[in-house]
């Protein structure tokens, strides 16, 4: 997939005198360019790599090794140690001290939210929309802080709110639904209903409902600020020889942040009721090229950085290679 063959002295690629790899100069300003301009907090960048790099290799690692391998994304150890402890306090994580050495997993509702989370990035939806509606009717009733909590979550998962109580989606999806109103202990109080579409899937005032429900205007200028950002960044990293492992990792870090924050505002809409030339799907196009182009060289950098009590990390699980669309298999090697 790489090629080699860059001397030493050029931007990017091999030193062929000491087999090392040399870090390009417009990648490393890239990134810095990045950190600088797009401040992030600890806890969220945190949960990016927990969720891209961590939970496919068993989801647990030590803390010492997660720290090195995230200083060079501007998180220090007392930042990181701070933010731990802040996601194990809201059942993100869970810690275990062998001798002096602390290992944070991932809690079983940290992984069903992750679930959740990158199943929305890595899996586009499929089909064509039938015109079905998933409703929420929440009554008055309904106590303030699990009312706010349940409309986050139903926020998050892309639900607009068609009136005072009631959120809908275009989506069959009943079982994130559930799922949704089971978490946050509202599935005995609140309505949740399907509804079908009687006129045209694309008329005008199907269309004026979806604009005050939803600020798509708003989502395509993240979705373009996204482009404009990542495609030079893949233009350059296809036209170098070869690419640093860890540049390679901190690359396909701050890509699925950044993808991620604007995939959080993100309803998924069917396409019948999206504006034509939608630059949400440029942008995931996007995030696969640069994210297939990275991925095993960032790979190889996790697995030198990250261990575990029992040593190093576990190779991906199988479902790991099912992101965008299918990931190129490690080669096996011969005679195995």
């Amino acid at each position: 997939m790489f090629r080699t063959g860059l001397q030493g002295n050029q931007p990017g690629g091999t030193d062929l005198n000491n087999g090392k790899h040399v870090k390009s100069r417009y990648i490393s300003q890239w990134i810095k360019d990045f950190l600088d301009q797009h401040p992030t907090r600890a806890n969220s960048l945190i949960i990016t790599v927990y969720g891209d790099f961590i939970a496919p290799h068993g989801g647990t690692v030590w803390l010492g090794s997660f720290i090195r391998l995230v200083q060079p994304l501007g998180l220090n150890e007392r930042m990181v140690r701070t933010s731990v402890y802040r996601l194990s306090q809201e059942k993100w994580l869970v810690s275990e001290q062998l001798g002096r050495k602390s290992y944070y997993s991932l809690t079983t509702s940290g992984r069903r939210r992750f679930e959740h989370a990158y199943r929305r990035i890595y899996f586009e939806s499929q089909g064509s929309w039938t015109g079905e509606w998933q409703l929420v009717m929440i009554p008055a009733s309904l106590a303030g802080t699990q009312r706010d909590a349940l409309r986050k979550e139903l926020a998050w998962a892309g639900y607009g709110a068609l009136a005072s109580g009631i959120l809908a989606h275009p989506s069959g999806d009943s079982d994130g639904l559930l799922d949704i109103l089971q978490e946050t202990g509202a599935h005995d109080k609140v309505v949740a209903m399907k509804a079908v579409n009687i006129s045209a899937l694309t008329s005008k005032p199907l269309q004026e409902l979806v604009h005050e429900c939803w600020n798509l205007e708003a989502l395509s200028a993240k979705y373009e600020a996204f482009i404009e950002l990542f495609r030079p960044l893949l233009r350059s990293m296809r036209a170098a020889g070869s690419l640093d492992p860890e540049q390679c990792f901190l690359v396909q870090t701050l890509l699925m942040h950044d993808f991620r924050r604007a995939l959080l505002h993100d309803p998924q809409l069917p396409s019948q009721l999206l504006p034509a030339n939608w630059s949400g799907g440029v942008a995931r196009q996007l995030c696969r090229d640069l994210y297939c182009l990275t991925y095993p060289l960032a790979q190889q950098h996790l697995l030198s950085v990250c261990e575990t009590a029992s040593g190093p990390l576990p190779p991906a699980a199988s479902y790991f290679y099912e992101r965008f669309g299918g990931l190129e298999l490690p080669a096996t090697p011969a005679g195995v």
